[in-house]
């Protein structure tokens, strides 16, 4: 079938379709129900069926033969470590630590929090919560013990898994003083904290609470997998909440598992076998479906990347890794092929390996503007797709799916709906606008199974957020249009629609458009308050290295591009040259603080945030040109 037949099937007759799709899992109990419907807005897939995940990626490999392919690349330039895990292995060592788990008394529906850096211990935990139907929460490793303390209350772990420290880049992160701070701050105390000591540090334990890992693992009796509920959690992922308490988002064991498996051979095109590389984190959504879940419920070799894009040791990283581990297949953030473009513009360090295994390079995180785009496209000669999804979502909503059809790239793009999901654009009424309109997109309800059933502990609060705007819709808080062909184009958040003496501008459209610049590595556009107009746009640049002209002159060039292109209507009159953008640690550009900024309006650091000190070099940019005035 091609895109246009499978999408059709899966709008037509959605039961048919995702019933099909979950004979590709291994069921201890079938479900009663495709869909349950009886209590909407809450919608739960394969209702009365039971499974377990854990047995789905690995034992079931090690049972059809597949227990000596590698399961598991660990690849640490930070460290200088290299080492491959196959099914087998993985396997032993995941038993070990959920029997450790169950020692410490964790049962079926305790929480376990898992705070670590990326070592293939983190991804073992994961695992082991899920072979003993217990529900893990990773937080990102060395989140400041403030923003971790809210968490453990939210979640009210057991035990919680962490290593003695995590290294950036050349410096190392103490992780167990973070934790004990957290702990104590913390309403809820969890049992245990069972610490992995990396050879870097060693984390002091507190007697009765904190235990040795590997001796722990060491004495425990491995665990057989527990069959759950496919309604049952898997997981809880926090993402940053607009009233600064963060939101649990769930993920329930059946959905999750057929989706995963779906999305690696439909949207990645990524058969069994195949060695899949997301150069992400564990401590993100990408991490959780493309590192760990979907490549090893798919039977794939997956790379676990302890290092950057650039600086461990050069911008040549990402391909030594594809051409080492032989990568058919990766995904990452436009803002690491930024990074590289900005060290190495004319991708000399290319030319240095052998890139022949590889086929496909997806980018998503943030909106890919089309000069990244084509720059990696046309370096690389192999297919380059934006793609475009949620942490609510667990994978792609809109995508060029080249497991189905290999479909035009339209740069700009992440492409059309994905099987699955009914993509609406619709104004503040509610009515669906024309082509090329922008609005507010929208997902139709059901949303497919993988997505969010809820959020943890706060169903009120699920509705309030995400199904309240429009009755029968889940807000994805993002602004675009869809155009005659079906793609649909995200352009910004709702947030960042800006509204210029009443003409609503997206400032996506305006950073496209300085993006293209040749001088130019990123940017970012805000909406600044003015008495006058409303809203007035202001560019914020980063320059490729080994750029010599005048900062006056390129903002003077990037101003007159953005009028020519967009027209004077947007009223672009000012931008700055900037060393770096604030980001969080997924390369999200923290364009809300920039403008809080220069609004000189009081606002909070992020706990994402990358690097806190970055926010003063804005400010000090801001009040040369007029603005960030206290």
């Amino acid at each position: 079938m091609n895109y246009q037949q499978t999408y059709q099937l899966s709008m037509q007759q959605p039961e048919i379709f995702w019933g099909k799709a979950a004979q590709a899992i291994d069921w201890y109990k079938p479900w009663d129900k495709v869909l349950d419907d009886s209590n909407p807005p809450f919608y739960r897939w394969f209702a009365g069926g039971e499974l377990n995940t854990c047995y789905n990626a690995l034992d079931r490999h090690v049972e059809q033969g597949r227990g000596e392919q590698a399961a598991l690349i660990y690849d640490s330039p930070v460290t200088d470590t290299k080492r491959s895990y196959s099914y087998r292995e993985l396997q032993t060592s995941v038993a070990s630590l959920a029997g450790a788990l169950l020692a410490l008394g964790v049962e079926k529906g305790d929480r376990v929090l898992i705070y670590m850096p990326m070592i293939p211990e983190a991804v073992m935990g994961m695992l082991a919560c899920a072979r003993i139907g217990a529900v893990h929460s990773v937080v990102f490793g060395g989140f400041a013990a403030n923003e971790l303390a809210t968490r453990i209350d939210d979640a009210q772990p057991k035990v919680v898994l962490s290593a003695s420290c995590g290294i950036e880049v050349s410096k190392v992160i103490e992780y167990k003083p973070l934790l004990d701070q957290a702990i104590e701050l913390a309403a809820h105390k969890p049992d245990h904290c069972l610490i992995f000591q990396r050879p870097q540090v060693q984390a002091e334990l507190q007697a009765g609470r904190d235990l040795d890992w590997v001796s722990r693992c060491g004495q425990a009796p491995p665990a057989d997998c527990v069959p759950v509920a496919a309604t049952d959690p898997l997981y809880i992922l926090y993402t940053s909440g607009t009233t600064g308490i963060p939101k649990g988002v769930v993920r329930d064991n059946g959905g999750h598992a057929v989706t995963m498996l779906w999305s690696m051979r439909n949207v990645y095109g990524v058969q069994p076998g195949e060695v899949y590389w997301a150069a992400s984190d564990i401590g993100w959504v990408v991490g959780h479906s493309y590192i760990v879940y979907g490549p090893l419920l798919n039977g794939n070799t997956t790379v676990l990347y302890e290092g950057k894009p650039v600086g461990t040791p050069d911008p040549g990283a990402f391909w030594r890794v594809i051409a080492e581990h032989g990568v058919g297949v990766m995904f990452t953030a436009p803002t690491a092929f930024r990074a590289i473009k900005k060290e190495d513009p004319n991708g000399e360090y290319l030319q240095k390996y052998d890139m022949s295994k590889f086929r496909a390079l997806f980018l998503a995180g943030e909106r890919c503007d089309p000069d990244t785009l084509e720059w990696a496209r046309s370096l690389l000669g192999v297919p380059v797709v934006d793609h475009w999804w949620q942490t609510e979502t667990a994978w792609a909503i809109a995508a060029n799916c080249l497991g189905i059809e290999e479909l035009p790239v339209k740069p700009g793009s992440p492409g059309p709906a994905v099987p699955g999901y009914a993509v609406q654009v619709l104004d503040d009424d509610g009515a669906e606008v024309g082509s090329g309109d922008i609005g507010s997109i929208m997902l139709k309800l059901p949303l497919p199974p993988g997505c969010l059933p809820t959020l943890w502990n706060n169903d009120e609060r699920f509705v309030d957020s995400y199904l309240s705007t429009h009755p029968g819709y889940y807000l994805t808080g993002d602004a675009g249009y869809k155009d005659e062909d079906g793609y649909i184009w995200v352009m910004s958040r709702i947030d960042d629609i800006i509204n210029v003496a009443g003409h609503r501008l997206s400032t996506g459209g305006m950073e496209e458009v300085i993006a293209s610049h040749p001088d130019v590595a990123e940017c970012a556009v805000i909406g600044v308050a003015d008495e006058l107009k409303g809203e007035l746009p202001v560019g914020l640049i980063v320059l490729k290295s080994g750029v010599e002209k005048v900062d006056g002159d390129i903002v003077s060039e990037v101003i007159a591009l953005v009028r020519k292109k967009i027209g004077p209507v947007c009223a672009f009159k000012k931008a700055v040259v900037v060393a770096r953008l604030p980001k969080t640690r997924s390369g999200k550009i923290l364009r809300g603080i920039m403008k809080r900024i220069a609004d000189g309006v009081e606002y909070k650091i992020p706990a994402t945030i990358d690097d806190p000190r970055i926010l003063d070099e804005i400010r000090e940019s801001l009040v040369q040109i007029g603005y960030a005035k206290q």
